[in-house]
């Protein structure tokens, strides 16, 4: 992931938040978190190395799967949000057994500080930088309120802030090319029209797109004024409008394209299909957005993420409060939203020194 992932969770908020998001805890009267079977089912999860030994000694892997454990059963975080937890949490464990520490209570604060020049030297984005070590530090956190650790040796090794970067959005010229370019005249183009007219329509997530179902469409097919429930981050529910460009695009897909497919792989309730029948993925999607691109003859460089950044822009430059776009995308924060503002900030500014006659530089003066 190129940028920082996001922690919502969900249930109460009665206990220690590991992940930055809103707290939640529920442990037994010891303290321990409620025994969960099944670790290594569990997405992102590290198998169990055996529990504790006679001599209290706990594998680091073992900890990490319990604290994965607790993302997946008592934050309720995301699929992808937890392996991603698990993908940077390995590194940390490899680079300790490299060391010769396998388990937390040997670790040390000049240990998790060289994990972090560790992976600045390997000239890992600054983003993927500062994500490792804030999961390493939320590792860290969670083992010491377990009392698998003494002390916090984590605290004190705070993450490089990375620098801002404006989202790229691309104009509304280029999105309607990129539309345009799908030939809707075969399977593979309506498809992709739908596809495509859903991310810049509803702001969605590439993810939250490609996990819905035929029926979650039944209600706004019905009454388009009810608009679209998506399921976001967390599992958080919010229910965005169904412009009439994006339905008209499904229902084309629905009548023409997804029947010509629907019977090649065992049914699936999906509503977007790959060739072979079964549900689009993600990795699919992106390659669709790419090649869309290209065929559009779409120069600005284009991410998993343009349309929703394209439809957040566009929202804002046409008057949009941000507070509504912020409920739209499913943002936790106003102020992740607001990074939008600096885009048309920007923009206005550019349209000023390109169209105002006193914007121009000031001629040099004569003496």
């Amino acid at each position: 992931m190129g940028h920082t992932h996001t922690t919502d969770g969900s249930g109460p908020t009665n206990g220690p938040d590991f992940t930055g998001g809103d707290p939640t805890d529920s442990s037994d009267s010891t303290g321990r978190p409620a025994a969960v079977s099944g670790p290594s089912s569990l997405p992102g999860s590290v198998p169990a190395a055996g529990g504790r030994s006679a001599d209290g000694h706990r594998p680091i892997d073992d900890q990490v799967s319990d604290y994965l454990q607790h993302l997946v059963v008592e934050r309720g975080l995301s699929d992808n949000t937890v392996v991603a937890y698990r993908r940077d949490l390995a590194k940390y464990a490899q680079f300790l057994a490299d060391r010769g520490v396998d388990d937390l209570a040997g670790t040390t604060s000049p240990d998790v500080a060289e994990f972090a020049r560790d992976l600045a030297e390997r000239g890992l984005a600054p983003s993927s930088v500062t994500r490792t070590v804030v999961a390493v530090r939320n590792l860290h956190k969670f083992a010491l309120v377990q009392g698998w650790v003494s002390d916090d040796v984590a605290k004190t090794v705070a993450p490089a802030s990375p620098a801002k970067r404006l989202p790229k959005a691309l104009s509304i010229a280029e999105v309607e090319a990129l539309l345009a370019s799908c030939d809707t005249s075969t399977v593979e183009g309506l498809r992709d029209r739908a596809l495509l007219e859903l991310l810049y329509g509803t702001g969605a997530r590439i993810s939250e797109v490609c996990q819905l179902d035929v029926d979650d469409l039944r209600g706004v097919r019905a009454d388009p004024s009810s608009g679209l429930r998506l399921i976001g981050k967390g599992n958080k529910e919010r229910v965005v409008p169904l412009g009439h460009y994006a339905l008209e695009a499904v229902e084309a897909w629905l009548v023409r394209g997804r029947p010509a497919w629907a019977d090649r792989g065992a049914a699936t309730p999906a509503l977007l299909l790959n060739s072979r029948g079964s549900r689009l993925s993600r990795q699919s999607s992106w390659a669709i957005m790419q090649r869309a691109a290209r065929s559009a003859g779409v120069t600005t460089h284009m991410s998993a993420h343009s349309l929703r950044h394209s439809y957040a822009t566009h929202l804002l430059d046409g008057g949009a409060d941000v507070r509504v776009v912020q409920e739209l995308l499913g943002h936790a924060s106003v102020t992740t939203t607001q990074i939008y503002t600096m885009v048309t900030a920007e923009h206005l500014r550019e349209v000023y020194r390109s169209s105002h006659p006193r914007a121009v530089s000031r001629p040099p003066t004569e003496n």
